[in-house]
């Protein structure tokens, strides 16, 4: 059960320094760049969009309001060094701008994992921003927030879902209109069911694309067990 947070000026306060978690665990970073390294991750609740791939549709609504500081205390009891707050999707809680910021400030190595749909312009400059591009066999490529790709950054990273030969296609597209070679790393992930790695690894090598093949490690290790 979610408590109501009191009415006074102090309850409205320490509402705003909380967030909604809806796990902290200590896995293998499974994407990205740092893919292989012991990390801290931070899910956070609630996300609107409803990806037809999605596999944390668990972080939709469950979750605990969980301060602040008890959110870096607990990254913190397992003596990772690196940190990913994702989701669900991580910003649609304002508050995560602040968790972001405090992790920073602890020395951590942080990174961010967003749908593409929220604005990442007020995510701070040190934190690693891994924004997705919604294709259309996600059913939601019409929530790309395109306004954010003047804000990518070279140590960010844009990752694409591939969920077939239609997306693979309308993904190289929208590299070319978009200009978007060399201005951050590209990465090209398979949908977990719908292609094979393979497939689309030859594709890729075919067309000498230059984006970063990915898989999801941690699938290959736990498939599809949570909180792994």
């Amino acid at each position: 059960m979610i408590a109501v947070a009191p009415t006074t000026a102090a309850g409205r306060a320490a509402r705003h320094d909380r967030l909604r978690v809806n796990e902290i665990f200590h896995s293998l970073q499974g994407e990205a760049d740092t893919a292989g390294y012991p990390t801290v991750f931070v899910r956070l609740t609630g996300c609107p969009l409803r990806c037809q791939y999605c596999d944390t549709e668990y972080a939709f609504h469950a979750g605990d309001w969980v301060d602040i500081d008890a959110i870096i205390d607990r990254v913190a009891s397992f003596g990772a060094e690196y940190v990913c707050v994702t989701g669900g999707e991580p910003l649609a809680q304002p508050n995560c701008l602040t968790l972001l910021s405090r992790l920073c400030e602890r020395g951590f190595k942080v990174s961010l994992e967003t749908s593409g749909a929220m604005d990442i312009a007020a995510v701070d400059a040190r934190v690693a921003r891994v924004v997705d591009v919604k294709t259309p066999g996600s059913r939601e490529a019409h929530r790309n927030r395109l306004e954010n790709l003047s804000f990518l950054r070279p140590g960010d990273q844009l990752k694409f879902v591939i969920c077939s030969r239609d997306d693979y296609e309308w993904s190289k597209d929208f590299l070319a209109t978009h200009a978007l070679h060399g201005r951050c790393q590209i990465l090209f992930s398979p949908s977990y069911t719908e292609i094979s790695p393979r497939e689309l690894a030859e594709w890729i090598l075919a067309d000498r694309l230059k984006v970063r093949f990915q898989l999801q490690l941690h699938k290959v290790l736990w498939g599809d067990t949570p909180g792994k």
